[in-house]
């Protein structure tokens, strides 16, 4: 009976902490925008609107003044992403596809994922890392699951930035709740 009862006791406290992660996270990305202004952003030192310098002859080379150590950066600008380890050396850059908000350039944190949903335009999407909030909606890197990117000129609002299903499982392996997002210009 008693271990009975400790599996009842341990489901219903599974259940609710997955009810608050789900009332925080749906919160968060639900914030008025006068009040989530740029929540969770802070200006890193280097890091402003101006476009970052580039190496012209290596488009996909990762920008200077983009930061230090272990990171995400994220272009705006040349929707790219790069993710960056601890000693500075780029792991993985590819292409993205953003949504119809761009984060404000800063530093961000990853505040939380998801392995798979359906996004706000419809498209099941799987490997969700949000890190930012615009206009009321998460800003956050994510893959369809049939591969689709957003057609241009969609009219759904989002923050989606959709990347390949394998560059999606690499952002996912890589970027853990807490792990810096550096947004650039």
């Amino acid at each position: 009976m008693a271990s009975s009862s400790a599996g009842i006791v341990a489901g219903l406290t599974a259940a609710a902490l997955a009810t608050v992660g789900f009332l925080a996270w749906q919160a968060a990305a639900h914030v008025p925008a006068d009040l989530a202004h740029r929540a969770g952003a802070t200006q890193a030192p280097g890091i402003g609107a101006t476009k970052a310098p580039r190496d012209s002859s290596r488009p996909d080379a990762l920008p200077s003044g983009s930061g230090k150590g272990e990171r995400v950066v994220y272009s705006v600008d040349d929707d790219r992403v790069w993710l960056v380890g601890p000693d500075g050396t780029v792991r993985r850059t590819f292409t993205v596809t953003p949504g119809a908000l761009d984060p404000s350039p800063g530093a961000y944190a990853v505040t939380s994922r998801a392995n798979r949903i359906t996004g706000t335009d419809g498209t099941p999407v799987e490997h969700v890392v949000r890190f930012a909030t615009a206009q009321g909606l998460a800003i956050g890197f994510s893959a369809a699951v049939d591969g689709s990117t957003p057609a241009a000129g969609a009219v759904v609002r989002t923050g989606a930035v959709r990347a390949s299903r394998a560059d999606g499982n690499a952002l996912w392996d890589f970027a853990t709740l807490g792990t810096r997002v550096v947004v650039i210009r």
